[in-house]
């Protein structure tokens, strides 16, 4: 399914236009600021962003040069009303991927959603998150509050797994398993003690990891 974070303070063409796409099967979460689009973000990346160029908060070029920051490969498409040429080319500049002029067919911005996912992708899938950390799967990397940590092979792997099934509590014996002995290596319970404890440090003690005591570990978000 197609998951779109629709950025538009308008109530009326919010609502047409989440019912329009989610009768395509999408599935659309609307955010009315600019600061409602950045909290959803951080806790889920999702398809495509749709975002109009004003709103009470601020300019959608603001957000758009935050995504670009954090996913560089985000889809990004502008709402902008006929006659902002130039905010179109900022737009562009900021790192938008397309752009579509109010008022338009719901028809056609479906369209030009298809097209711009068939050059891109879902590029969603390489990016996991947590309150302010954040992995990019493609470029093996890791950020916490936008500064990048360098990890361990095991730090990462270990993250990796814990982000992967973000809300759900996984056991010691599970994560030695997928971590470790997966490839083969011997290890003793200890062994995950450390690289948590070393993951914390360098990731600066997250809320969002949290030990379940006598059982494992659990990554949520708390923001």
């Amino acid at each position: 399914m197609i998951e779109l974070y629709y950025i538009e303070d308008d109530p009326d063409i919010a609502a047409a236009v989440k019912e329009y796409l989610e009768q395509k099967s999408f599935r659309v979460t609307v955010c009315a600021t600019l600061a409602q689009a950045r909290q959803a973000l951080g806790h889920h990346v999702p398809t495509l962003v749709l975002l109009d160029w004003n709103m009470p908060d601020g300019h959608g070029d603001r957000l758009c040069r935050w995504i670009r920051e954090n996913w560089k490969e985000l889809p990004v498409i502008f709402l902008t009303v006929r006659g902002d040429a130039a905010h179109i080319v900022s737009g562009f500049r900021d790192g938008a991927d397309d752009y579509v002029v109010k008022p338009f067919e719901l028809e056609v911005l479906h369209s030009r959603i298809l097209a711009l996912l068939r050059r891109t992708g879902n590029v969603a899938q390489q990016y996991l998150s947590c309150d302010g950390i954040r992995m990019d799967l493609n470029r093996r990397a890791v950020t916490c509050h936008s500064e990048e940590i360098l990890l361990s092979a095991a730090e990462y792997e270990l993250l990796l797994y814990l982000l992967q099934n973000k809300g759900k509590t996984l056991t010691r014996e599970k994560i030695l398993a997928q971590v470790w002995d997966v490839n083969g290596n011997y290890v003793n319970d200890n062994t995950l003690t450390v690289t948590v404890k070393r993951l914390r440090e360098k990731l600066r003690h997250p809320a969002c990891l949290k030990t379940v005591r006598s059982v494992g570990y659990r990554m949520e978000d708390t923001l």
